[in-house]
C-alpha cells in the first residue's frame, strides 16, 4: 500500500509529464525522416499549410503516452482498462492507415465505432451519469457521442498547435482533480501522460510545423481524452467534463450543423471551422491559437470550480460564464480583426 501511495502525487505525477514529453520529442524527431518519405500530406484548397509537410508523429504521441502510463500504473499497482489500451491500439492503426491511403467513410465510421464501443460497454454497469434512462439507451447515447468526440478532435487538428493548445490545458486540469481526489487514477494517469507527451511534441508543431499529427494522433488522442471526461463524468462531475472541452465541442457541432442545413457534404474535409475562418478572415495562426489556448486555461479553472465548490448555483454560473467566453470567441473568429 506505501509503494502505491508513494507513487502518487504531485511529485511522481510531474515526473511522468516529464518522461512522456522526452519519450515523445525523441521519437518524434528520429521518426521524421519515415513520415517524410511515407507519410507526406500536401496541401491542397482545404489545407491550411502551403508546403508538403509529413503527418504521423501521432505514432510518437500516442506510444508516448501509453508507454508512460501503462508503466506508472504498474508501479502503482493501478489497473487501466486493457479494452482502452486495446481500442486506443485498433483507432490509431486505423488513423494510420488512413494517413497512408484514404479510407472509405462507412469503414472508417464502423472502426472507430467498434473502438468505442468496447471502451463504453466493457465499463462496469454501476458507472451511470442518467440513472433514470435504461442503460442500454444511456451507453448507446455515449457511444454516439464517443464516436462524434474521436471524431471532432480530428477535425479540430488543422493549425498548427492548436490541438496542443486544447490536449494540454484539458489534460493538465484533469491530472489535477486526480490529485485532489476528484478523478480516478487511472484516467489522472492518462490524463499526465498525454499531458506530456503533447509538450514533447510541441515544439515539432509550432509555426511553420515540421510535422503533423496525422489521424494517427488525433483520432486516439480523441478515443483517450473522451474516456478521462467520461470517468469525470460518471464520478457525478457532468458540468466539468463539458465545460473542458467546450470549445472544441462548440466549434465543431456548430459547424457541423450548419453545414447539414446547407446541404453541404459534411463528412468531407473543409475550412469553415471557425478557427480556420479566423486564420482566412486575417488572424495569424500565433493568434488563434494563443486565444483558443487562453479560452481553454478559462474553460479549465471554471471546471475545476464546478468539481471543488460542489454547488448548483457555482455550477450554474459557471456553465454560463463558460458559453459567454466559448461564444465571445467563436464570434472574434468569425469577423475580421479589427484593424
Amino acid at each position: 500500500m506505501n509503494a502505491a501511495v508513494d507513487a502518487l502525487g504531485a511529485v511522481p505525477s510531474l515526473l511522468a509529464v516529464a518522461i512522456a514529453a522526452l519519450v515523445s520529442g525523441v521519437i518524434t524527431w528520429s521518426s521524421r525522416p519515415l513520415l517524410q518519405r511515407y507519410a507526406l500530406a500536401r496541401p491542397n484548397a482545404r489545407s491550411s499549410h502551403s508546403i508538403p509537410t509529413p503527418q504521423g508523429a501521432g505514432i510518437a504521441v500516442i506510444s508516448a503516452t501509453l508507454l508512460v502510463a501503462s508503466a506508472w500504473a504498474v508501479w502503482a499497482n493501478i489497473a487501466i482498462p486493457p479494452a482502452l489500451i486495446a481500442a486506443t491500439v485498433l483507432i490509431a492503426v486505423v488513423g494510420f492507415a488512413d494517413d497512408i491511403k484514404s479510407l472509405p467513410v462507412l469503414v472508417r465510421l464502423v472502426l472507430q465505432a467498434a473502438a468505442v464501443g468496447a471502451v463504453v460497454f466493457t465499463t462496469p454497469e454501476t458507472a451511470r451519469i442518467v440513472p433514470a434512462l435504461p442503460l442500454a439507451l444511456e451507453r448507446g447515447l455515449i457511444l454516439l457521442a464517443g464516436v462524434w468526440f474521436v471524431n471532432l478532435v480530428n477535425f479540430m487538428d488543422g493549425l498548427d498547435l492548436m490541438t496542443v493548445a486544447e490536449v494540454v490545458p484539458v489534460t493538465a486540469a484533469l491530472l489535477l482533480l486526480g490529485l485532489l481526489g476528484d478523478l480516478s487514477w487511472p484516467a489522472a494517469l492518462i490524463a499526465a501522460a498525454l499531458c506530456g507527451a503533447m509538450l514533447g511534441f510541441a515544439p515539432f508543431n509550432k509555426p511553420v510545423a515540421k510535422v503533423f499529427l496525422g489521424d494517427v494522433g488525433s483520432l486516439p488522442i480523441g478515443l483517450l481524452l473522451g474516456w478521462c471526461l467520461l470517468e469525470l463524468a460518471w464520478r457525478g462531475q457532468p458540468a466539468a467534463a463539458l465545460l473542458l472541452p467546450a470549445y472544441y465541442l462548440a466549434d465543431s457541432t456548430i459547424t457541423l450543423f450548419r453545414r447539414m442545413v446547407r446541404c453541404e457534404s459534411f463528412w468531407s474535409a473543409h475550412r469553415t471551422h471557425f478557427y480556420q475562418r479566423a486564420t482566412g478572415n486575417g488572424f495569424t495562426v500565433k493568434t488563434v491559437v494563443s486565444e483558443a489556448f487562453a479560452l481553454n486555461l478559462v474553460l479549465a479553472l471554471l471546471a475545476i470550480m464546478t468539481v471543488r465548490a460542489a454547488s448548483m448555483a457555482v455550477t450554474a454560473l459557471a456553465l454560463v460564464a463558460g458559453m459567454i467566453a466559448t461564444g465571445v470567441v467563436l464570434r472574434r473568429f468569425s469577423r475580421r480583426p479589427a484593424s
